[in-house]
């Protein structure tokens, strides 16, 4: 069954289209009288008005907020999501959600999707290989843009983002306390990645602090849990294996823990960042440097809704999270040699 047009809902009242979208747009005179007929024809033939048409039209704004993330399956960027919702819906927004695929052509291509229906607001959260240099004049004639968990390249743009370094920093920190002095690292690919770079930087950095060297041997990547799984048994085969796990993201967290559990090693050590839903019923229970996605959500919202307000600074505005450790028993095993 189509959809009924405002066609229909002139035919239905007997009137021209043009004077429906004089009712519906509250746009010229029109008879009182007319004007509830028209109404009522609304009601019954159930028409919805095309509102992304008339703002393209008329060169209004849409009542949405566009947000790209870069995977739907990560439950991570869902809480995040669910961050931005909470704060725009009271603000009459909805919100519009697109995946890229980690790929800058599909994040590209749903930025211009998004642009095209005149969003009132653009949130991203960057692919890898994105350069945003394209946003600049959008940004420049006042369409509020922020970046969520990395940085925008390119251009200055506000963002909000976890305290990653830091975060790295104390959970290795912990393990070094925890008497551990080979430590591997389990990361996310692409290296280049802002928050692998920044939770690569803080294991260096915990590492020096403790007067530990670093050595390449001990760390691995991989960018799901699959391939995250088969870096921690590479770590445990090597001749001289690591006693304790940093594993860098929740997908590295996971494929740890089946690989730990499959070889039936008990005596690893392992803090992952980024919590996991079950984390506390895993034997041993998980520690882990947790993350506050939702909390990322909402700094961002907020900082489109203050853009939107008219805030007058045109300074790009960076926003960090903190992160916490929460020690629940794997990070706190002692070295088995």
């Amino acid at each position: 069954m189509r959809r009924p047009t405002m066609a229909d809902v002139a035919r239905e009242v007997g009137v021209t289209a043009k004077t429906v979208s004089r009712v519906l747009n509250d746009d010229g005179p029109v008879a009182v009288e007319t004007r509830e007929r028209v109404m009522e024809a609304v009601r019954k033939l159930g028409y919805q008005p095309n509102l992304m048409a008339r703002n393209m039209r008329v060169g209004a704004r849409d009542a949405a907020i566009g947000l790209v993330i870069p995977e739907m399956g990560n439950p991570f960027f869902g809480t995040v999501a669910g961050g931005v919702e909470s704060v725009v819906r009271p603000r009459g927004l909805t919100l519009i959600v697109g995946s890229s695929s980690e790929t800058a052509e599909l994040e590209r291509s749903l930025v211009a999707t998004f642009l095209a229906r005149r969003v009132s607001g653009l949130m991203i959260v960057p692919s890898a290989a994105g350069d945003h240099r394209y946003l600049r004049t959008e940004r420049a004639a006042g369409l509020p843009i922020v970046f969520l968990d990395r940085p925008a390249v390119g251009m200055a743009a506000d963002h909000v983002v976890s305290g990653n370094r830091e975060g790295a920093r104390e959970g290795v920190a912990h393990l070094v306390a925890h008497g551990h002095r080979r430590i591997g690292f389990v990361g996310d690919l692409p290296a280049v990645l802002y928050t692998r770079r920044e939770r690569f930087q803080g294991y260096r950095d915990a590492l020096a602090a403790a007067g530990l060297p670093f050595d390449r041997a001990l760390v691995e990547s991989g960018h799901d849990q699959e391939a995250a799984s088969a870096a921690v048994v590479r770590l445990l085969a090597l001749p001289d294996p690591p006693t304790a796990l940093f594993a860098a993201n929740n997908f590295a967290s996971m494929g740890a823990v089946v690989a730990l559990a499959r070889a039936r090693r008990r005596d690893v050590a392992l803090v992952g960042f980024d919590d996991l839903p079950l984390a506390e019923v895993l034997e041993p229970p998980l520690t882990v440097v947790a993350q506050d996605p939702a909390a990322i959500g909402t700094a961002a919202a907020e900082l489109v809704l203050s853009r939107l307000d008219g805030r007058p600074s045109r300074a790009a505005h960076r926003e960090q999270i903190p992160t916490r450790l929460i020690a629940r028993g794997s990070g706190e095993l002692p070295p088995s040699r």
